[in-house]
Order: C-alpha cells, then sequence, then structure tokens
C-alpha cells in the first residue's frame, strides 16, 4: 500500500490554476521527487498534501487514510517548509524539545528523541548554541531535524538546499538517501536537476501546474528515444574493431576516430562487459573509458521546449 496517494489534485486562485489533475503515489522507502522551475506549483502542491490548502478537487490519501480519517493521518507527516521556520534565539536542543511537546513528546522520551535527531542531522556539538549564530546549511538541517522528531511514515522536504554552501547541502543529500534506505516515504521538490538524478527513485516533471511525466531517470529518459555514449581510448584500434563492436546486441552504432572508438548504445552501463569483452579478444589495450548518458535536463528541455527556469 502506498504512504501517499493523490489523485485529480486542483488548486486554483482566481482565474490562475496553480495545480492542475495531478496525481502521483510514494510507497514506503521511496524517494519521489518533484522536479520543476519556481512558479511550476510544486509548494502548492505540497501544501495540498499537507492539508495547508484545501484543494478545489481531487484527493490525498495518506497511510490508507482520507476524508474524515485524514485529521490522524496528517499526524504522520513531517513537513519541512522552504522557509525556516525555527526561533533564532533559541539553542538547537531549546527548539527541538519545543517542536517535540507539540508532537506530544514528554520526559524520558522527549530527550532520547531529540538526542537521535541531533546525531541524524550532524548537528550534536553544537546543541548548545543559539541558532541565530548557525550557518544556512545549519539552520536548515535542523529544520529538517524539527520535521522528523515524530518518526513521519512520510517526510515532505521544501526545495531543502535552496541558499546553503555546497557542503551544507551535501550534507542535506546525504540526510535524505538515509531516510529512504530507512524506509521512510520522501516527497522532495527542487528544481535542481542533479538532486532528482542523485537522491530519486522515481521523478515527477512538473511545469504550469501539471505533471508531464514521470518515472524512473531511465525510464523518462528512454522517453526521448536517445541512447547512450560510450568511448574507448586505446593505443591502437585496428580497422576491423568497428565491425566487431556492431556485431554486439545492443550497438546501434560504432565507429573509429584515430584510436579513439566510439559506440551509441541502449544502456552503457549494462553494455559495457561485453564491449570490453570483444575489444580484449582484439587484443586492443585500452587507456580509457567514458560513458555518457542523457539527463534530465535533456528530458525537461524535450518535454516542455524551454531548458530548466530558475
Amino acid at each position: 500500500m502506498a504512504v501517499l496517494a493523490v489523485a485529480g489534485l486542483t488548486k486554483r486562485f482566481g482565474d490562475r490554476v496553480a495545480v492542475d489533475d495531478v496525481g502521483f503515489s510514494i510507497s514506503a522507502g521511496e524517494t519521489y521527487g518533484l522536479l520543476g522551475p519556481n512558479g511550476a506549483g510544486k509548494t502548492t502542491t505540497i501544501r495540498l498534501v499537507c492539508g495547508l490548502l484545501r484543494a478545489d478537487a481531487g484527493s490525498v490519501t495518506i497511510a490508507g487514510e482520507t476524508g474524515g480519517g485524514m485529521i490522524a493521518a496528517r499526524a504522520r507527516i513531517g513537513y519541512v517548509p522552504q522557509d525556516v521556520a525555527l526561533y533564532p534565539d533559541l539553542t538547537a536542543r531549546e527548539n527541538l524539545r519545543f517542536f517535540a511537546r507539540l508532537y506530544r513528546l514528554r520526559g524520558k522520551g522527549l530527550e532520547r528523541r531529540v538526542g537521535e535527531v541531533l546525531e541524524l542531522i550532524g548537528l550534536t556539538d553544537r546543541a548548545k548554541e543559539r541558532v541565530e549564530s548557525f550557518s544556512g546549511g545549519m539552520r536548515r538541517r535542523l529544520n529538517i531535524g524539527a520535521g522528523l522528531l515524530h518518526r513521519p511514515a512520510l517526510l515532505v522536504l521544501d526545495e531543502p538546499t535552496v541558499g546553503v554552501d555546497p557542503q551544507s547541502r551535501h550534507a542535506i543529500m546525504e540526510n535524505v538517501r538515509s531516510f529512504g534506505a530507512a524506509g521512510m516515504a520522501v516527497l522532495y521538490t527542487t528544481h535542481y536537476m542533479e538532486e532528482a538524478e542523485r537522491l530519486c527513485d522515481r521523478v515527477g516533471i512538473i511545469d504550469h501546474g501539471r505533471l508531464i511525466a514521470e518515472g524512473t531517470r531511465r525510464e523518462l529518459i528512454e522517453r526521448l528515444g536517445e541512447h547512450d555514449r560510450i568511448i574507448l581510448s586505446a593505443d591502437s584500434a585496428p580497422a576491423g574493431l568497428a565491425e566487431s563492436l556492431r556485431a554486439v546486441p545492443g550497438v546501434e552504432k560504432a565507429g573509429l576516430a584515430g584510436n579513439e572508438a566510439q559506440l551509441i548504445v541502449r544502456d552503457g552501463r549494462r553494455m559495457l562487459p561485453s564491449v570490453l569483452n570483444v575489444v580484449e579478444k582484439a587484443g586492443v589495450a585500452v587507456r580509457s573509458v567514458e560513458v555518457t548518458e542523457p539527463d534530465l535536463e535533456a528530458v525537461f528541455l524535450h518535454l516542455t521546449g524551454t531548458a530548466l527556469r530558475d
């Protein structure tokens, strides 16, 4: 059963349709990325999911509950908004204690869970410092921690790396990767292609309020009809090598340019052992191998006709 199931979700603001018949689902242990530019409808969609906005049409089901059971179901959501929601004059530990009480944690259980979350987000050594002294990246990590205190079934992250330094961004993404590995369902919105490619098991591409495509990275790329490219550099390349490579099942094209062989294949990483086996049998010493795959940027450009907008 899906932890989150969204169907036909629609929201209008006056004459503008901000979310237009959006539907998707997320299973336990899965990280689902909503990928799109600013203004595409990502934040409105997650506010509808979290019950912060009322939909004009459609349904949201959380852990099997919809309609009358949604109040209890929403308690299983950890929502981390794009704007940091912390008290700057309190320490990191004091902030987490405050939010833990809102989740009805008490006594030793509260203190234990606050300590676990501080460890999880890598801020144990800064627990007694006021948030006002924290960098932007540290504040965002603590913001995520506040959404984890009650062990949610679904963690909703709205562009959690906006405006942070590269080191903090890396730390946040490693945290997110661990949440899915621990069995949590994660809804992750971003307009950074590399984050979606690195973190998400499946991606939904949203633009102008509509979910225009979804699937795994490989499934989305296959919609383009594009293939991977393998480039082999060798000390020498005999004339018959290209013909031998073209005979390998799955190789669409193969050619030589000096001592470099270039191949067009359907799945470069899967095909690579077979290709190298042919090269070895031909007595060719390979100096380097490069596998280039189409990326989500190409998918977005193909589907929308424009590059990803900031």
